[in-house]
């Protein structure tokens, strides 16, 4: 049985059972019968299904946002953003895929040789609760106009989200098996990774999973993309516009309740302007509304689940009582569901629990650093290599950015992610790539072909 925790109350609103063998084999079949034909289909037909199933989400986004809400606490208006958010990632695929996808001439001995990018076939998205429906077509959009089908598992926490989006296929008519929800307890997903109608993984969660993930696909000979966690360091030097770079701070570390993987996570700012910025986080932490999803003026929700916040207040207590400074917030509240207080730690350092550890919920934390060169070491001491962020002048950001470890960085700007643009991790934050051009290249074959005779002189 899967069961939804409402994280606003703590009551359970949601069971679904989960797939017997026979319907995980069913819909195994029912993916590999719809790759035969969908990998025949025109980039133009393709595109006509994401534009429909896109369009149904945007029509129809205050009936499916509100699930997000009910499931993992999403607050309503980030909830909308999301499932929009999801809709712009199905329209840009149908957008660009098939330039993304052109053939690529390339001179050798022969008459003509080129690589063309063709599909692999069942490709299977194992999923997080944090952001249901973004991180679904994240998954599925690039995968499904590459000529391949999806079948997505997703937390079993969120079996009404995951019901939802593939309803939206289903109600525009898309063809039978092309898109498929498996309603699985994690522990079976293993099987299904190793069934051989299966051609790729697409993973994303913690760590630690992504390396079992890894270590089966492996086994199995088969392409993995795996986008991990993060302990992501935003850097805050002297010139910066202290102002600017607080607000957005502020914005990336409290979105989703701060469970998520690109939030700012650890603020590292210059000697010389650590008290003006410290006192600005602290303002502007200090006026986000904590409270119920469901209402549109709420900021900040609850943690997902129960286990999530008390770990949470692990890492906040430790990070105390190991010398921090705790400005804002930092105890459990009473009362019911998983709420969370806005903290703001201070005068973190190396080896403290905050530093080292990824901190999923709405915790800023404060890192004085001498200078550059120390401000760069620190964001750089870490077995995570996500996201990054700098304040400065857009040339020195610019420099800074190829001597920080992460696979994405932004000068003078939020982290986020965006259909356009590559987004992934290196070291313990991933293999491979998802969005823009590179995302749609990780589930195709890079078909080589060589046309003689060969070419005279």
């Amino acid at each position: 049985m899967l069961t939804a925790v409402n994280p606003a109350t703590g009551e359970i609103v949601r069971d679904v059972a989960a797939d017997t063998d026979e319907q995980v084999e069913a819909k195994l079949a029912a993916s590999l019968n719809a790759y035969r034909e969908w990998k025949e289909k025109s980039f133009s037909e393709r595109a006509k299904v994401l534009r429909d199933v896109a369009k149904h989400m945007r029509d129809n986004v205050e009936t499916l946002a509100p699930v997000m809400t009910e499931e993992m606490g999403k607050p309503i208006k980030e909830a909308r953003g999301e499932v929009n958010k999801g809709a712009w990632c199905a329209e840009h695929y149908a957008d660009h895929a098939e330039g993304y996808l052109t053939r690529q001439v390339i001179e050798s001995d022969a008459s003509l040789s080129y690589v063309q990018h063709l599909p692999l076939g069942p490709i299977l998205g194992i999923l997080p609760w944090n952001a249901p429906f973004w991180l679904a077509f994240r998954f599925c959009a690039p995968a499904l106009m590459a000529g391949n089908t999806a079948l997505m598992k997703h937390d079993p926490h969120v079996p009404g989200c995951a019901l939802a989006i593939e309803k939206c296929f289903r109600d525009v008519g898309a063809p039978e098996g092309l898109f498929q929800a498996l309603m699985l307890e994690t522990p079976r997903v293993e099987a299904v990774m190793r069934d051989k109608r299966v051609r790729g993984i697409s993973f994303t969660g913690s760590s630690g999973g992504g390396s079992k993930v890894a270590e089966i696909a492996g086994s199995e000979i088969k392409p993995a993309v795996l986008e991990l966690g993060g302990s992501d360091p935003s850097i805050v030097l002297a010139d910066a516009d202290l102002e600017k770079a607080a607000e957005t701070l502020k914005t990336s570390r409290i979105i989703n309740a701060g469970q998520s993987c690109i939030a700012a996570k650890r603020i590292i700012v210059e000697d010389s302007v650590y008290d003006e910025m410290k006192q600005l986080m602290r303002d502007k932490l200090a006026a986000l509304k904590l409270g119920n999803p469901k209402l549109d003026e709420t900021d900040v929700g609850p943690i997902a689940r129960k286990d999530l916040r008390d770990a949470l207040d692990r890492q906040v207590r430790s990070t105390i009582s190991e010398g921090a400074d705790c400005l804002l917030g930092g105890e459990l509240p009473d009362g019911d569901g998983f709420f969370y207080p806005v903290t703001l730690l201070a005068d973190v350092e190396p080896g403290m629990t905050a530093f080292k550890e990824e901190t999923f919920g709405p915790i800023g934390v404060l890192i004085r650093a001498k200078d550059e060169a120390h401000a760069l070491e620190m964001a750089n001491d870490t077995p995570y290599g996500l996201a990054a962020s700098v304040w400065t002048n857009a040339k020195r950001g610019e420099e800074m950015a190829r001597r920080i470890e992460a696979g994405q960085v932004s000068v003078n700007g939020i982290v986020k992610t965006d259909p356009r643009l590559p987004s992934g991790g290196i070291k313990a934050s991933g293999l491979g790539r998802e969005l823009g051009p590179h995302g749609i290249m990780e589930f195709v074959n890079a078909q080589q072909v060589w046309i003689g005779p060969v070419k005279e002189g």
